[in-house]
């Protein structure tokens, strides 16, 4: 039987429920986001607006890596709480050994083909010009941690899986916390400049990685796998790659959408126009720490009662989930909307980008109250093992809709086009999602009839 922990998905209250899994989730992404904010500040501030550039130039190609880790973490995840909602112990236990063996392969092989092609992917992904030193030096320091980081993003959802997001919640605040500490003595005390941010940044995955090795060793986890489980089964394999296929072309196309933006706004504006989108970057991943807090509570929910063939406390997950987000979405568009100038002249005293910046951020963030629907739909069909339909809503957002809109706009109106993309692209996915995820509920989400 699973434990009463897990149990309690398909037992207590579902507004209750979401606000107990999505607060310790939402608190988690609120210090890793501020970490990367305060990050961007410390480096801006005490290095250069450079310096933030050549940053926004590394993130595609260590997101992508560490994105393997979260691809598999959730798609095993998914299994994982399915199959605890069903009692099948041994399937839960399989999955998690499968997780681990399989993210050690991938990530420590991608490392290695990272650091070999150096010189030629930073060019690749806009380090020119005056970025690509420091771009360099961030790089191929970070790459080394990347491996512990993508273990964390698998353990960390496989903790929410197993009904425990308060430790989850600490998973994300270690890091997060030794990052800026180690960024202070580095960057501030000793000087270090650009090596002393990578270091601060490797470092804190280590810590992290600690934690949740010792978490899954320890009483906390139902999860006691033992050596026979890291053996690798086709089957689960199978799985946790069609549904952990989502996320990581969800993360493929930000890295696409990185190396695109990256050497679109070079050409338009140079160096200053890279920092202006890594500044909008950050408070992408910052401002919507609530919205991405539901739609993490939400996962082990949905896919708990839908294993348990509760289809109408998915329903409830599934409105709930949305309500909260919307909600929580207006108090961030109206947030940006007038603040936007205040925020900006925290990263830099650069006057072009501080004139420039709020006008951009505010294009960026026009669609924010809307945006939960796309968020939430796409998470639904993810949680509940449909891998097709996830990884097509999933993608619609920023590959089928924002991509060409890049590709196309700035040709007709210059810098302009880029941020109006951000609106277009997330009011025409989120139309889509709510269309297919209405008659999903409609069609498939029916009470159980005896």
């Amino acid at each position: 039987m699973a434990s009463v922990n897990s149990r309690n998905l398909g037992e207590k209250p579902i507004g209750k429920l979401l606000v107990q899994q999505a607060a310790p989730a939402s608190v988690g992404i609120l210090v890793m986001s501020l970490n990367i904010l305060i990050d961007t500040i410390f480096v801006g501030n005490w290095i250069g607006s450079t310096a933030i550039a050549a940053i926004n130039v590394v993130l595609p190609v260590s997101f992508f890596i560490a994105a393997l880790g979260m691809a598999i973490g959730i798609g095993g995840s998914s299994i994982i709480s399915r199959a605890l909602g069903a009692d099948d112990r041994k399937k839960a236990l399989k999955t998690f050994g499968n997780q681990i063996s399989l993210t050690l392969i991938l990530t420590i092989g991608l490392v290695i083909i990272g650091l070999i092609f150096v010189n030629s992917l930073i060019p690749a992904f806009g380090g020119k010009g005056a970025i690509f030193e420091p771009a360099k030096v961030y790089y191929t320091i970070v790459l080394y941690g990347v491996p512990f980081l993508a273990l964390c993003m698998m353990g960390n959802t496989v903790i929410r899986a197993e009904g425990k997001p308060k430790f989850a919640m600490i998973a994300m605040i270690i890091p997060s916390v030794a990052n800026l500490l180690l960024d202070y003595i580095f960057i501030n005390q000793m000087e270090l400049g650009m090596w002393g941010a990578a270091w601060a940044t490797t470092v804190s995955y280590l810590f992290c990685f600690a934690y949740i090795f010792w978490f899954f060793l320890s009483k906390n986890s139902e999860l006691r796998i033992s050596l026979p489980d890291f053996g690798l089964n086709k089957s689960i394999l199978r799985e946790i790659g069609s549904l952990g296929f989502v996320t990581l072309s969800r993360q493929a196309v930000v890295s696409v959408i990185y190396l695109l933006m990256n050497n679109i706004l070079f050409d338009l504006g140079g160096e200053d126009a890279v920092a202006i989108y890594a500044i909008i970057a950050r408070m992408l991943m910052f401002a919507l720490f609530p919205v991405l807090g539901v739609t993490q509570g939400f996962l082990p929910i949905a896919g708990f009662n839908y294993g348990a063939e509760k289809y109408q406390r998915v329903k409830k997950s599934i409105n709930t989930a949305i309500l909260y987000a919307c909600g929580l979405g207006l108090l961030v568009f109206a947030g940006i909307m007038f603040f936007s100038e205040e925020i900006v002249r925290i990263f830099t005293k650069n006057p072009t980008i501080i004139a420039e910046t709020p006008g951009a951020m505010r294009w960026v963030f026009a669609a924010t109250p809307i945006v939960a629907i796309q968020l939430i739909g796409a998470a639904y069909f993810q949680a509940v093992g449909k891998a097709v339909p996830a990884l097509l809503l999933t993608l619609s957002r920023q590959g089928f809709f924002f991509i060409p809109l890049i590709l196309i706009l700035p040709n007709y109106f210059g810098e302009i086009g880029v941020w109006i993309s951000f609106p277009i692209a997330d009011l025409l996915s989120t139309v889509v999602t709510a269309y297919f995820l209405n008659r999903e509920m409609r069609l498939k989400l029916k009470p159980k009839t005896s």
